[in-house]
Formats: structure tokens, C-alpha cells, sequence
């Protein structure tokens, strides 16, 4: 409180205390007891008021101390476990938040991670994947601008994410503490196996075997690939000191249709600590043939390049390009696309809709839009010559297959020419136009069916920078090219419109995400939202069933299966207000990335700690550790000065005052005959 308040206050008792004086005692010149208690209520009547006039404030100052964060981390990954490091683990845990020093200096906070990272301080070390590289990630969320030491208690083996070495920024030194056997010992292992998902029925399909080796004398081992008990390929291996790392190709007959489930097995006469990454399966889909897919152009771009590797990821898929003029026999196409149409595609034109072929038509600046116009009848276009770049915004209710926002609104923008679009039947628009962020209503990815027959529209060139951008957004290309791949699906086939669509693989690894989407639709085809969809999955080896509910989720209904042990699986989806089943199977293959490893990664923890400036430390190194961190001048504590301003008195007590004070001045002076 300043010294000029303190003066109003002094000054606000005197005159309140004067004004009473002259009105009770010196006015009536006497000094009965009636006349001080009536001039006591007028003096604090006056003071309150006075008081609530100048409204004193009181400062009050606190100072606080803000320690430097630490972050403890422990891999709750099984390895831990299988490398017997559990116990380790724990122990150093212990020891590192129960250190008095450390909590004195520092702001201690425990965490544990696996697949995902949480805090925590608990650990049962059951983790079925190591995603190291999220670590970085999340601690930058935890501690915004902050600098702060990070222990890793870990055994320094990665199964997920990017490469956790320069995952780190490199201001927060990490202490990562290796537990487990980082002695090198006598190992055999399937590193990697690359195969695709699916074969064509009578050929041949690759099998390409990454092998690493531990040891040091030259051995012989023998690769095996059995289906069943009978050996579909073997091959033997040189391995030594030298050659620690070897690649076998192999083809494979696909002579059978269907699933088909492979066992790759490396073998040595050898002792081996751990043989369970010895082995490792794999399945293929054997599909009876290709779908075949024409892009008709006259041009030349980027977009055609970008279409035909999305296409070709799914290997059910096969594409030619070709021009106009020199196609020649349309029946063995399933979908057309036609890029930039120009009245040089209307013979090609005619002859898909005598065949019936579903189309797939991409605008652009080069598209002869008086062409289109008399060539299909979903759009009227009335188009300038001036281009427009147009952004995307994704339908919601789109609902003709179960589409993913891929982070549409993020996309580059698409070149058409400016112009203006009308609808002139029903299509269903996945994704509209925008210029400048401006919704302009028009479509630019719709979809239209009439008599069995499908068309698809893309109004604009240059979606090859969506596939780039999708790849930089996502680190891959996947979403993008299965969004592609749902479009080609869609035109593929002229199926009658069920009303219950479940999307599914025929095939997971054991510790995989497994989810099952699904769609179901009312008699006029739209997405019912308030649709009960419930999923029965039977284990075909024990029989035991489990129940589950399927999920809302945008435009599609999806459950979450994870937990499941490997074997066989048929299951049944089934809406229960209408009854509508959909019956299918699926194998989960038996594979544990966690039962991978041997030993722990010193190696590689030690360069994370060289990036970072921080330090490698053994678990019979924790005093050390400690000593370091408590030295270290880096990490201080920080006082920070809170300063609280209060009233004197709250305004609404003051007038609680005022009014309780001339009520019972007024009652006395009623009362005494006063007034």
C-alpha cells in the first residue's frame, strides 16, 4: 500500500470521526451513552463509505523456486523381459527417484513407453512394441522451452518409428542406462522379409530373406521355406567374421489359390542362445488374375507417372498408358482412365460405353470441356480460359466406400480452368472445391452411377504433388495410395449395392493393430449412422468366441481386435435392427518382433548419448550418473516472483457495513423519538 493511500485512510478516520463529533456530541452537548452509540454507527457508516471511495489495495509479494524437470524414462517393452533385465530395470528405477540429492535439485518425472508413452510408475514389461523415436516427440510437448536432462532406462532395441539416434534435440542431453547382456554372442537371424501380399495363380512370386549373423568363425547354415510340413524352397549360406550379412532371393510357386501361409527357418548345427528369430512367417494371397487399367492420354505429365505407382502398389493391379489412337481392344480393361479428354477420345468414348467399362475422367488445362460436355451427362461445365488454383475440402458424409481424410486440407492445390460446374444428376461428392479458402460448392472428386455403369471426376491437374505431400506428411505413401486404390476398387466393380461392407485384411502379424471397418446403408443407400453393429470372432482351433461392438467413426463403423493370439479366425458382422450378416476369416500369424534380440544395444545408445552431449551409463554406474547430473551447472533452479494485489476490504462487505450501520442508526433514532 503506497504512502497516499495510507494518507486518505488517516485522513477518512479523522473527517469520519469529526462529522460524527459535531452531529452526535457536539450539536446536541451531551454525553449520553445514547448519543456515543448513535455518533459511533454515523463514524463507521462514513469511514466504510469513505473506505470503499478509495479502495486500499494490498501488494504481497512471494518468491517461488522452480526446480529443472527430469525426465526418467523405462522401456516397458517385453525385451526387457526376455533379455532378463526386468529386475535391473526396476532396481535403478528405484534407486534414481528415491535419491534425496536429485529430488533436492530437480523436479523428478517418471515415465514408461513401448508402443506408446505415458507417464507412469509402474512397469510390467509387457509391451509388445518399442517405439523409441516417440520419446523425443512427447517429451517436447511436456516440457515446451524448457532444458532438462532426460534417463533412458532401456536395452536400446528399436522395433517402431524412425531411427531414435537423431530422434533427440540435441539442447537436452540424454543419459541412457543399458540393461540386459550386451556381451556379443553366437546368433542366427531373420532380419527382414520382404514378400508381396498378394501372387497370380500359376506364376512364380519373390521372397527376398535379410540374414544377419553373430559370431566369429565361419559357418554354413541352411535356409529352409516350408508350407505345412512340405520344403517349398532350401538354399544354403556362407556366413563368417566377414560377412556378417547376406541377402537371399527366392521365387515361389503360387500353384494354389487362396491364403497360403509360409515358414522361412534359418538353421546351423551351431548352439544358439535365442532360435526364436530363427524363424519367421509369412502368408500371400493367390489371387486367380490381374485387374487390368487403361490411362488414355495425348499428353505427357507428372499426374500419369504419380497414377500408376498408386495404382500398382496393390499388385492386384495392373496399369498401361496409352493414347487415344491406338487402343485397341477395350474389353480387357475393368477401368478406363481418361486423362485430359479431347475430341481425339470420342471414338474410345463410344466404344466403353458399348463394352460398359467404368471411367475414370482428370480435368485439367489441356481438357476440351466442350467435348465432355456432350460425352457424359453428370456435369455441365461452362469454362474461361484462365486458370484457377483450387484447395480441397473433405466430405464428411461421403459414404459410397469407407474414405479416410488423408489431410486433404493440407494438399496442394489442384490447377483446373476457372469456370463454373453444374450438377446435372446425382453424384456423390467426396471432395468439394475451395479458392483461397473460400468454399466454392462445386465438386472436385465426385461420383456417379447410372444402369450399372460408374464414372469418377477429378476436376483439376496435378495431384502428383498430393502424393508427394502425403508422403512428407505421413513419412509414407501408403494413405495416399490406398485412397486410390478404394477409387479403382469402386469403378473395378459393378457389383449390386449391398447394404453391409466390411473392409478387412485376409491376414496380420501377432502384435499388429487389427481393425475392421465397416459400412451399412438404408434402402436408399445412405450411410446409417444409427446403425447397431456388433462382430462375433471365433478361434477355429479352441472355439472360444468373443463379442464385440463396432464403433462410430466419421463415415464408417470400426472395432479393434488387438489382443488376439495367432491362429485362425472366422467372424460374423451383423446389424442387429435389420439382421443384415457378413461372414468372413482371417489368420493372425504368429510373430513376436520382442523375441527378436539376443542382447542389448550399447552401440547404439552410446551414439544417442554422443548426440546429445550426454553419457552412456551401466547399471553399476548410478552414483556416478547422479554426481554428474548434480554438478552439472546447466540445470538450475529458477526463482520466480509472484506478486498478489488484494483490497483493504471486499466492496461487498463494505456495503454490508454501510447498510447494516444506518439501519440500526435509523431504528435507535425511530425508536428514541428522534426523528
Amino acid at each position: 500500500m503506497d504512502k497516499s493511500t495510507m494518507l486518505f485512510l488517516i485522513l477518512s478516520v479523522l473527517v469520519a470521526g469529526g462529522l460524527s463529533f459535531i452531529q452526535y456530541l457536539y450539536k446536541a452537548k451531551s454525553d449520553s451513552r445514547l448519543n456515543f452509540l448513535l455518533a459511533f454507527l454515523r463514524f463507521l457508516s462514513l469511514l466504510a463509505i469513505f473506505i470503499l471511495l478509495i479502495n486500499p489495495i494490498f501488494t504481497t509479494n512471494k518468491l517461488e523456486t522452480v526446480k529443472p524437470p527430469l525426465a526418467i524414462i523405462v522401456d516397458n517393452s517385453s525385451s526387457i523381459k526376455y533379455l532378463s533385465a526386468s529386475e535391473s530395470a526396476s532396481d535403478i528405477y528405484t534407486f534414481l527417484v528415491n535419491n534425496k540429492d536429485l529430488a533436492d535439485k530437480f523436479a523428478i518425472q517418471s515415465f514408461r513407453f513401448d508402443s506408446e508413452f505415458i507417464p507412469s510408475s509402474s512397469f510390467n514389461y509387457k509391451g509388445n512394441q518399442t517405439n523409441f523415436d516417440g520419446i523425443s516427440k512427447n517429451l517436447k510437448n511436456y516440457y515446451r522451452s524448457q532444458t532438462y536432462p532426460s534417463i533412458v532406462i532401456t536395452d536400446g532395441n528399436q522395433t517402431h518409428g524412425n531411427d531414435y539416434v537423431y530422434a533427440f534435440d540435441n539442447s537436452n542431453k540424454v543419459y541412457p542406462i543399458v540393461v540386459g547382456d550386451t556381451t556379443k554372442v553366437f546368433d542366427l537371424k531373420i532380419g527382414q522379409l520382404n514378400v508381396n501380399k498378394y501372387a497370380f495363380y500359376k506364376n512364380k512370386f519373390p521372397v527376398e530373406v535379410f540374414l544377419n549373423y553373430s559370431g566369429t568363425k565361419a559357418i554354413q547354415a541352411d535356409l529352409i521355406i516350408t508350407q505345412g510340413k512340405s520344403i517349398v524352397a532350401k538354399q544354403k549360406v556362407s556366413l563368417s567374421s566377414m560377412v556378417k550379412n547376406t541377402t537371399v532371393n527366392l521365387l515361389l510357386p503360387a500353384d494354389r489359390k487362396g491364403v497360403q501361409i509360409y515358414k522361412a527357418k534359418i538353421t546351423t548345427s551351431e548352439k544358439e542362445k535365442n532360435t526364436y528369430n530363427n524363424v519367421k512367417n509369412f502368408a500371400v494371397e493367390v489371387l486367380d488374375q490381374k485387374t487390368n487399367i487403361a490411362i488414355i492420354t495425348e499428353i505427357n505429365h507428372p499426374d500419369i507417372a504419380a497414377l500408376k505407382r498408386a495404382i500398382e502398389t496393390n499388385e492386384q493391379r495392373k496399369v498401361t498408358i496409352v493414347k487415344p489412337n491406338e487402343i485397341s481392344n477395350l474389353s480387357n480393361y475393368a477401368v478406363c482412365i481418361f486423362y485430359q479428354p479431347t475430341s481425339k477420345f470420342k471414338v474410345v468414348f463410344e466404344e466403353i460405353d458399348k463394352v460398359g467399362i467404368n471411367a475414370f475422367i482428370i480435368t485439367g488445362m489441356h481438357t476440351n470441356y466442350n467435348f465432355l460436355n456432350q460425352t457424359q451427362d453428370y456435369f455441365d461445365f461452362k469454362m474461361s480460359s484462365q486458370p484457377e488454383d483450387f484447395t480441397v475440402k473433405f466430405e464428411e458424409q461421403f459414404n459410397l466406400f469407407a474414405a479416410e481424410n488423408i489431410g486433404f486440407e493440407n494438399l496442394p492445390p489442384l490447377e483446373n480452368p476457372f469456370g463454373k460446374i453444374t450438377v446435372k444428376n446425382l453424384v456423390s461428392t467426396a471432395l468439394s472445391a475451395k479458392i483461397r479458402n473460400i468454399e466454392t460448392g462445386a465438386p472436385l472428386l465426385a461420383f456417379g452411377e447410372r444402369q450399372g455403369k460408374r464414372s469418377a471426376f477429378l476436376f483439376g491437374e496435378n495431384s502428383w504433388r498430393w502424393r508427394l505431400q502425403s508422403n512428407i506428411d505421413q513419412q509414407s505413401f501408403d494413405k495416399y495410395d490406398l485412397f486410390v486404390d478404394k477409387i479403382i476398387q469402386f469403378l473395378s466393380s459393378n457389383n449390386t449395392k449391398k447394404s453391409l461392407v466390411v473392409n478387412h485384411e485376409n491376414f496380420y502379424n501377432s502384435g499388429e493393430s487389427i481393425e475392421i471397418n465397416a459400412q451399412f446403408f438404408n434402402k436408399n443407400y445412405e450411410f446409417d449412422e444409427k446403425a447397431h453393429l456388433t462382430i462375433s470372432v471365433k478361434n477355429e482351433k479352441s472355439k472360444q468366441v468373443k463379442n464385440y461392438d463396432l464403433l462410430k467413426s466419421n463415415s464408417f463403423f470400426k472395432v479393434n481386435l488387438d489382443g488376439l493370439t495367432a491362429g485362425s479366425y472366422s467372424f460374423v458382422v451383423k446389424e442387429l435392427n435389420t439382421k443384415t450378416i457378413y461372414s468372413n476369416s482371417f489368420e493372425i500369424l504368429d510373430f513376436d518382433i520382442e523375441k527378436q534380440f539376443v542382447n542389448a544395444d550399447a552401440e547404439k545408445l552410446n551414439q544417442l548419448a554422443t548426440q546429445t552431449a550426454g553419457k552412456l551409463y551401466f547399471p553399476n554406474q548410478m552414483e556416478q550418473l547422479v554426481q554428474s547430473l548434480l554438478s552439472n551447472s546447466d540445470y538450475q533452479a529458477v526463482q520466480k516472483k509472484h506478486v498478489s494485489r488484494s483490497p483493504l476490504i471486499d466492496w461487498y462487505w463494505l456495503l454490508i457495513i454501510i447498510a447494516a450501520t444506518l439501519s440500526a442508526e435509523w431504528f435507535i433514532r425511530k425508536y428514541n423519538g428522534l426523528l
